[in-house]
């Protein structure tokens, strides 16, 4: 379809992982209009903001919709008459209707971060990082009312660092995606853009993270607390208790060798270094934690600070503490 005249597109996008691909196609097509979510509560003061997307579209000078619900007759019949080639979208937040997806009459496409159809879902970053894989990527797809199964466009391969958490992650994925979403529209408006059906004996899939899924079970091998505690980070943070209250591990390194006490028994305190506890296979030294209304300090500040003693028990807190920590 090279023309000669810019795809006219439609972008549905929520959070910063969508602005680096907004900014990419700001002057590769026409972008008629950002679609993001209403402004809500944010951070700690719970002040009413706008989502980053609406912001940035916003700076663009491009023309922002905040409906409630897609589904809205009246949103439809808006997309509609704005008449867009193609409609981009990149982690809106929220299934897209069929009226939605079958109105552009060259697709809609969504940049995806895995290796589709590996880690399918809400939460891929967190579940490759958790699974201790070495290697993710990103896949541009026509979407489809399946969830996340759609006909593969292209795919990149980016390797994962050691050190990797789910941020540092994610915003190399949101670059990375952002220059693979302009190839597929370059290929799109050429008229030479593939279509490779998933495997769907290959799928899996990531579910939506909660609070709750950030505990810590100490039963786990030391190294799988280790991917945990990266997968958390920043939210919804690795947590266990000490004393009843809420302590987020922020950092730690599998120690080999037997624990040597049960799981989430403090079994060393390192000057320097931090606090050892026991787990399922091996030992974790923690070095960085958060405790309960406090600022990230060193394991090794922790220690002292709380005068932590070897044989207390990381875990469980009292039906209060637990009741507080969920809401």
């Amino acid at each position: 379809m090279n023309s000669g005249r810019l795809l006219r597109a439609i972008f549905l996008g929520t959070p910063e992982f969508a602005v680096p691909s907004l900014r990419a196609l700001r002057d590769k097509v026409e972008l008629l209009a950002v679609v993001t979510q209403p402004d809500r509560p944010q951070g700690r003061g719970r002040k009413v903001a706008p989502p980053p997307v609406a912001r940035v579209a916003r700076e663009l000078g491009v023309p922002v919709l905040q409906p409630v619900k897609l589904r809205d007759p009246a949103v439809v019949e808006a997309l509609r008459a704005l008449g867009p080639d193609v409609i981009v979208t990149v982690a809106y937040g929220k299934i897209i209707p069929p009226q939605i997806l079958t109105l552009p009459p060259l697709g809609c496409i969504n940049v995806h971060p895995s290796l589709l159809p590996k880690y399918r879902g809400a939460s891929p970053i967190q579940a490759t990082l958790t699974n201790g894989e070495r290697e993710t990527g990103v896949t541009i797809m026509y979407q489809s009312e399946a969830l996340d199964a759609g006909d593969i466009i292209l795919q990149r391969r980016v390797p994962i660092a050691p050190n990797d958490t789910a941020q540092t992650l994610e915003t190399r994925l949101a670059e990375e995606g952002a220059h693979a979403l302009v190839e597929a529209l370059t290929l799109i408006a050429d008229g030479t853009a593939p279509r490779r059906p998933q495997d769907e004996s290959q799928a899996t899939y990531a579910g939506k993270l909660t609070k709750e899924s950030g505990r810590i079970d100490w039963t786990q091998p030391a190294i799988a607390l280790v991917n945990f505690i990266r997968a958390m980070d920043p939210w919804p943070s690795a947590y266990t208790w000490h004393r009843r209250k809420l302590l987020k591990i922020c950092k730690g390194t599998a120690l080999e060798g037997a624990p040597g006490a049960q799981p989430g028994v403090v079994t060393e305190a390192r000057r320097g270094q931090g606090f050892v506890v026991a787990s399922g296979q091996g030992s974790l030294l923690i070095t960085e934690v958060q405790p309960e209304g406090r600022r990230r300090m060193t394991a090794d500040e922790y220690v002292r600070g709380t005068h932590l003693q070897v044989g207390e028990r990381l875990g469980e807190p009292t039906p209060e503490a637990a009741t507080r920590n969920a809401r």
